[in-house]
């Protein structure tokens, strides 16, 4: 639709993130074997049997995940990663609301948040997402199709306040939240599903010591890569002990992808879709 931060030259093949087997590697690459199972966070082109990517964007798949949930890991556990230890500094014992908790990027920040030792709070329109939600660790959950946002995070914390927002969503959702945060209170901008971009008011911050900070994890890949693979070593073994569970709702085959397109904007799907060839 043209409303990305990035707008790549018409045509081009869709799909940021894949899954495979290395079968050629550049003269230059090193540190990856052909036959090796890895996933790549690509940019673009991944809705292709085969795909060219810098070494630097390709990770190990750990030995138990198979190619449909790494094919879905790679852009999501990165940002909820990058968003919550890096810009948020989310630490042991603090509150994080979770908005858009049902969608890829909300599942894994629920589990990335729970792994780091933070009471989850989920934010979602609807039951079945809610229970989504739940399903992946969080400890409270609130509807804010039919409840009052900032009246249920007052409930839910005895009227101190969340400590780290979450926020893939904006719009209204984002406006209710943000005055929700408690005393030196973090909100981490991620993205706009809602389609409105909300305008933060300076004095919001300034009265309670509350700080805005942006998420682009895109840029991350071009300007530190040894810092991503070394976020990817921890995801990676947060797997492998069972503290991340990847969702994926829908697998379909590559000929579906419209379908699939279809699906993501008419918000029928949770978790992640996958293609598959």
């Amino acid at each position: 639709q043209g409303r990305y931060q990035i707008k790549p030259a018409l045509p081009f093949i869709p799909g940021l993130e894949a899954a495979g087997t290395v079968t050629e590697i550049g003269a230059e690459a090193t540190g990856i074997a052909i036959g090796t199972r890895v996933m790549a966070a690509i940019g673009i082109g991944a809705f292709a049997e085969e795909v060219v990517c810098n070494a630097s964007a390709v990770f190990p798949m750990p030995d138990a995940m198979d190619f449909v949930t790494a094919a879905g890991f790679p852009i999501v556990y990165g940002t909820a990663q990058a968003a919550l230890a890096r810009r948020a500094a989310l630490r042991p014992g603090e509150t994080l609301l979770v908005l858009g908790a049902a969608g890829g990027v909300g599942v894994a920040a629920i589990e990335v948040g729970k792994a780091m030792g933070a009471t989850v709070i989920a934010a979602a329109r609807g039951g079945d997402k809610l229970e989504v939600a739940r399903r992946h660790g969080a400890d409270h959950v609130i509807d804010y199709a039919s409840e009052d946002l900032r009246e249920r995070i007052k409930a839910l914390t005895a009227g101190r306040g969340i400590d780290v927002i979450f926020d893939p969503v904006g719009g209204d959702v984002s406006d209710a939240a943000l005055r929700s945060l408690a005393w030196e209170g973090r909100i981490v901008i991620v993205g706009f599903a809602a389609g409105r971009i909300q305008q933060i008011p300076a004095n919001l911050l300034l009265v309670k010591n509350i700080a805005a900070v942006g998420l682009f994890w895109g840029e991350y890949r071009n300007r530190d890569p040894e810092l991503v693979h070394e976020w990817f070593a921890v995801l990676a073994r947060w797997y492998e002990a069972g503290k991340i569970k990847p969702h994926v709702s829908h697998v379909l085959p590559a000929e579906k992808a419209p379908e699939a397109m279809e699906m993501l904007l008419a918000r029928k799907s949770t978790g992640k879709i996958v293609l598959t060839f």
